[in-house]
């Protein structure tokens, strides 16, 4: 909202009020299965299927965007899924479906990526940013009708302590992006990962397990490769 203290209109002059909202649902559906990754798999495991999200960019973007995947972005797409099927453990007998849910999140969120790039043809990144946090605050309404749990002040000091570092965090990746070059500063991103899974242990006590390591080195490497070959072309 202090984006608009000059201009209080400037939101209501949109083009496009149902892509917003659209991108809404979307975008909400993707936070639901990301918090639920959260809180029913070891850290590093939601945060290595939440890293997953490029590879579901390709196939809404030869859908949506008429884009053209050649051979070898197929085959690093196949192999980034073949790594999140091995979080589920497929071969054992203790099959996790959880696994998917992750991977439904990162497919919505891929799909938000798609929304903002049509989005952006008509729209200004401001109107962008104030429809989806009016969207998935209204979306979130709902179900915050029956699931409503008043915070305690120590949780409400871990909620603002969250918004307080997803904003610093975001503000220093997009500053980091314009001070270096791309190729070098991706794989740093991937760090999260690591410390996903120290932070994990130390906090938690969590230790993932061969099948997650397996399936996390498999989506990490299909990722960087993507990422770099991308960059030299």
């Amino acid at each position: 909202m202090p984006m608009f203290m000059r201009n209080p209109m400037e939101p209501l002059r949109t083009k496009r009020l149902l892509g917003h909202f659209t991108r809404g649902v979307v975008g909400t559906l993707g936070n639901i299965c990301f918090f639920w990754t959260l809180t029913h798999m070891l850290l590093a495991d939601a945060m290595a299927l939440q890293f997953s999200r490029p590879l579901f960019m390709i196939p809404p973007a030869l859908l949506f965007l008429g884009e053209v995947a050649g051979f070898r972005r197929t085959a690093i797409t196949l192999a980034g899924f073949a790594g999140i099927a091995l979080y589920a453990k497929p071969f054992t007998a203790g099959f996790d479906p959880g696994a998917f849910v992750g991977a439904a999140g990162a497919l919505f969120g891929a799909l938000v990526i798609i929304c903002i790039k049509q989005l952006s043809t008509t729209e200004p990144t401001r109107t962008i940013m104030f429809y989806y946090a009016l969207s998935n605050a209204l979306y979130s309404f709902i179900p915050t009708i029956w699931l409503w749990v008043t915070p305690d002040w120590f949780e409400l000091m871990l909620l603002v302590m969250v918004g307080f570092l997803g904003i610093s965090g975001q503000g220093l990746i997009t500053h980091g992006f314009t001070l270096g070059d791309v190729t070098a500063l991706i794989p740093l991103d991937y760090s999260r990962i690591v410390y996903s899974a120290v932070l994990g242990f130390l906090l938690f006590g969590e230790l993932p397990g061969l099948w997650s390591v397996a399936g996390m080195s498999i989506i990490v490497v299909s990722l960087l490769y993507l990422v770099l070959t991308e960059r030299k072309r």
